[in-house]
């Protein structure tokens, strides 16, 4: 099996971010692209207003009830 990263989250920065956080407390690395960063500093605007989080799909299943857990946190 490949091992290629694969979006699972998609939020605000902050929100993002937070999560990110909570993955790598149980060792589980995460890439965050942020276009609307990207768009700033390369002197255009974006019109999507979320920032993307990727893990290896090897990681998913661990990482599955983390996410779970995180999105009814942020939704209560």
């Amino acid at each position: 099996m490949n091992n290629e990263h694969i979006k699972v989250f998609s939020e605000s920065s902050i929100v993002v971010k937070g999560l990110e956080i909570r993955l790598e407390d149980n060792d589980i690395g995460s890439i965050i692209k942020d276009q609307i960063n990207s768009g700033i500093m390369g002197g255009f605007g974006t019109l999507d207003r979320t920032v993307d989080l990727f893990i290896l799909n090897i990681d998913l299943e661990k990482a599955t009830p983390i996410i779970n857990n995180y999105k009814e946190k942020i939704n209560s």
